[in-house]
C-alpha cells in the first residue's frame, strides 16, 4: 500500500501548493514550482487540488507500485513507462502491485509530477506537507527522496475509470517562451533604454539557477540613479535587478524579503511557462496591466472549476 523509490532521481521532492501565513516569521512558502501542472493532475485523479504530489526533475526516478491503484503524470515530458510500455501524461492510469515506473529521456519540460489517486500520507508542517529544504522540514523531514524511501497512500486500492486532460487546459510550454509581467515597485527607476531593453530583449537562464530563483543572462539593465533600499516584501515570480545589471526570477523557495529593486512580478497565470525552463533556455517579457492579469488568472480559475465539477460527476 506504498509506492517504493528504487532510485530517487535528481532532487526529487514532496510538494503541495506550498505554506501560507508564515513569511512574516521569514518562512518562505516552498511549493510545487508548476501549480497548474500538480492542479490539474490532482483534479483528474478526483483529488482536492492541494493534495501532495511529487516533484522530479530528469533523470527521474525509478518507482514500484506496492499496491493496486491509479496515478498520473503532468508537467514535463520525460518519456515514463509502466514496465517498460510508454505511458502519456495528462492521463489516469491503473497500476498494481509490483508495476515498476521508469523514465527514459526528457523531451520538454524540466519538472514533472506524479500523483496518486487518494492521495499521500505525508505529515503536514505548518499547514503544509511541502519540503522546505532550508528548514530541513515538511515532506520527508525536509530531504529529497532516497533510495529504499516508501511513501504510504492515503488510501489504499484507489482506483478510478482510465481518463485523460484535453489539450485546452493545458500549458503551452516552449524553451524561449513569452512571459507576461507587471511593472514593479522600482521599475520606474530604469533608464529608457533599459526598459525597452527588458520588454524587447532575450534573457538565458544560467546554470546558477534553483528552485529559489532563476538567474538570467542578457542585456545588463540599469537605473537613472543609484538607490539604497530598504528590504521589502518579495513574491513567486518577482523579478528583480542585480547590482551587476542582470536579473533573477524568484521561484517557489524564494526569501520573504530582499534588497534588490524589484522592476516586474511575472503574472499568476504564466508562472508554469517559467518553471518548466532549465539552464540554457531563453524567456522574454511582455508588460500588461493588473486588469489583465486577474483576468487571466480568473478565467483559467473559472475552466479549472468546471473541470473539477465534472470529474466529479464521473467519480
Amino acid at each position: 500500500m506504498s509506492l517504493r523509490i528504487l532510485k530517487p532521481g535528481i532532487l526529487s521532492t514532496i510538494q503541495d501548493l506550498g505554506r501560507t501565513g508564515r513569511r512574516s516569521l521569514g518562512i518562505n512558502p516552498n511549493g510545487a514550482m508548476d501549480h497548474t501542472a500538480m492542479r490539474l493532475l490532482n483534479i483528474l485523479l478526483g483529488n482536492d487540488e492541494n493534495e501532495a504530489v511529487l516533484e522530479m526533475h530528469f533523470p527521474a526516478g525509478e518507482f514500484v507500485f506496492g499496491s493496486e491503484c491509479s496515478f498520473a503524470l503532468a508537467g514535463a515530458d520525460f518519456s515514463p513507462t509502466l514496465n517498460d510500455v510508454p505511458i502519456r501524461n495528462w492521463s489516469a492510469i491503473k497500476a498494481i502491485p509490483g508495476d515498476t515506473l521508469k523514465f527514459r529521456e526528457r523531451i520538454t519540460g524540466m519538472r514533472a509530477y506524479l500523483s496518486i489517486a487518494g492521495g499521500l500520507e505525508i505529515p503536514e508542517w505548518l499547514g503544509s506537507k511541502s519540503t522546505n529544504l532550508t528548514a530541513a522540514a515538511g515532506g520527508l523531514k525536509g530531504r529529497s527522496l532516497n533510495a529504499g524511501d516508501s511513501i504510504e497512500f492515503s488510501t489504499p486500492h484507489n482506483t478510478i475509470k482510465p481518463r485523460a486532460l484535453g489539450p485546452s487546459l493545458i500549458p503551452k510550454y516552449s524553451r524561449f517562451p513569452t512571459v507576461r509581467v507587471i511593472a514593479g515597485g522600482e521599475f520606474d527607476l530604469l533608464t529608457a533604454v533599459s526598459e525597452r531593453s527588458f520588454l524587447s530583449g532575450a534573457f538565458t537562464l544560467s546554470n546558477d539557477s534553483n528552485r529559489m530563483g532563476f538567474r538570467l543572462g542578457g542585456e545588463p539593465l540599469y537605473v537613472i540613479d543609484e538607490i539604497k533600499m530598504i528590504s521589502a516584501g518579495v513574491d513567486f515570480g518577482t523579478i528583480q535587478l542585480l547590482p551587476d545589471g542582470q536579473l533573477i526570477v524568484l521561484m517557489a523557495d524564494h526569501q520573504t524579503s530582499g534588497g534588490y529593486p524589484r522592476i516586474a512580478g511575472v503574472i499568476t497565470a504564466d508562472l508554469p511557462l517559467l518553471a518548466q525552463l532549465g539552464p540554457g533556455d531563453g524567456v522574454g517579457f511582455h508588460l500588461v496591466s493588473i486588469d489583465e492579469a486577474e483576468r487571466s488568472l480568473l478565467a483559467f480559475d473559472r475552466d479549472v472549476r468546471f473541470l473539477n465539477t465534472g470529474i466529479r460527476l464521473t467519480l
